[in-house]
C-alpha cells in the first residue's frame, strides 16, 4: 500500500482542494492519507480536523514526497514533479505540452480527471457546471451589464454549457443554443449576440473554429465573448488565456473572458463537489488496484504515453 500526499496548490487565486475530512470516512486506510498543514484552512478546516478524520498531517516537503499526489490544479514547478510520482488530478495532458514534457522527463503517472468516465457521464461534471456558472458571473461583473437585456448565444450542451445557462437563466436571460453542428448558422446570424458564450471543448487536431477571428467585425461594438473552454485559439480563433486576476482584454472591439479555473470562483461550493468523488477513488490508489475508471483516465504511464491523442499532438 502507499500514501497519497494532498498538497495546496500554489496556482495563482487557486482556492479548491481535493479533499474535505467528512468525506474520509469513506477510505478504509485514512492513516495512509498524508494533508499539508493548513490545507482546509480557507473553507474553514482545521488540521485537528483532518487528524480526527484519521488523516495524517505533515510539512510540505513530507506531503510531495508520498508516491501518489492528488492535487486539483498541479504546476509543474512544484517538488512533486519527480521520478515515479503518480499525479491525480485535472491534467490536461493533450492541450499542455508543458506540464506532458516534465510527466515524461520525470517517468511520472498521470490519471487526469478531466478524463475520468463512469457509465458514460464524467465523473467531475458538477465542477464542470460551477466552472459554466462561475465563469458568467464574473464575466457580467468586468462587462457591467445585465444579462436580461442582450442578446445571448450559448455554444454546447454539455455540463459547462448548462451551467452557463444556469446562471444566465437565473439572470431572466433568454438565450439561443447552438452546438458543433450548427456555429455555421452562429457565425451567419453573430451580429445579433451582445454575448457569446462557449462551452465546447475543442479538439486539437481541428484546424477549424466555432468563431473566426474575421467573424468579430461582424459583432455589434461592445460585445462580450465568454470562453469558458479557454482553448487558445481553438474553439473561439481570438481566445487567449487570461487570469482571474486579469481576466479581460480587447480584441477587435468585443471584451473578450478566457479564465480557466473559473470553479475557484466558488471553491467552497466546487471542493465539496470534487471531495466527494475524489473519495471514492482513494482506496485503490492506495492498494495499488486496477480501477476501471482510473485505468483509462491514465494518460501516461511511468514515463510512457498511454494516451494515443498526446502523441498525435506531439507530431503536429
Amino acid at each position: 500500500m502507499q500514501e497519497i500526499g494532498f498538497p495546496s496548490t500554489r496556482k495563482e487565486n487557486e482556492n479548491r482542494v481535493a479533499l474535505l475530512p467528512e468525506d474520509i470516512s469513506r477510505v478504509q486506510h485514512p492513516d495512509l492519507l498524508v494533508i499539508e498543514e493548513d490545507y482546509g484552512k480557507k473553507h474553514g478546516y482545521t488540521d485537528e480536523a483532518y487528524r480526527q478524520a484519521g488523516a495524517r498531517v505533515a510539512s510540505r516537503d513530507v506531503v510531495c514526497g508520498c508516491p501518489v499526489i492528488c492535487c486539483a490544479k498541479p504546476e509543474i514547478d512544484d517538488p512533486y514533479f519527480r521520478e515515479g510520482t503518480t499525479l491525480f488530478g485535472f491534467i490536461h495532458a493533450v492541450q499542455g505540452p508543458q506540464i506532458t514534457d516534465a510527466l515524461l522527463a520525470n517517468r511520472m503517472t498521470a490519471i487526469a480527471w478531466d478524463d475520468m468516465f463512469s457509465q458514460g457521464r464524467h465523473v467531475f461534471w458538477r465542477n464542470n457546471e460551477i466552472s459554466g456558472e462561475a465563469a458568467v458571473a464574473h464575466a457580467l461583473l468586468q462587462w457591467g451589464r445585465l444579462p436580461y437585456e442582450c442578446g445571448i448565444a450559448v455554444i454546447g450542451r454539455g455540463n459547462v454549457a448548462r451551467g452557463a445557462m444556469y446562471a444566465l437563466g437565473r439572470y431572466g436571460a433568454t438565450m439561443v443554443v447552438y452546438d458543433r453542428k450548427t456555429s455555421h448558422l452562429l457565425r451567419q446570424e453573430i451580429g445579433r449576440y451582445d454575448l457569446i458564450v462557449n462551452g465546447v471543448l475543442w479538439d486539437v487536431f481541428r484546424t477549424d473554429h466555432l468563431v473566426y477571428d474575421e467573424d468579430l467585425e461582424k459583432m455589434k461594438p461592445g460585445s462580450m465573448i465568454v470562453d469558458i473552454s479557454c482553448d487558445a485559439g481553438m474553439g473561439i480563433e481570438s481566445s487567449r488565456p487570461t487570469t482571474i486576476g486579469d481576466p479581460v482584454y480587447w480584441h477587435k472591439g468585443v471584451l473578450h473572458y478566457v479564465v480557466d479555473h473559473t470553479p475557484t470562483l466558488f471553491f467552497r461550493t466546487a471542493s465539496r463537489s470534487i471531495s466527494n468523488e475524489v473519495s471514492r477513488f482513494l482506496d485503490p490508489l492506495i492498494k495499488g488496484e486496477t480501477e476501471e475508471t482510473l485505468e483509462h483516465a491514465t494518460a501516461i504511464r511511468r514515463g510512457v504515453i498511454v494516451d494515443e491523442r498526446i502523441r498525435r499532438f506531439q507530431k503536429r
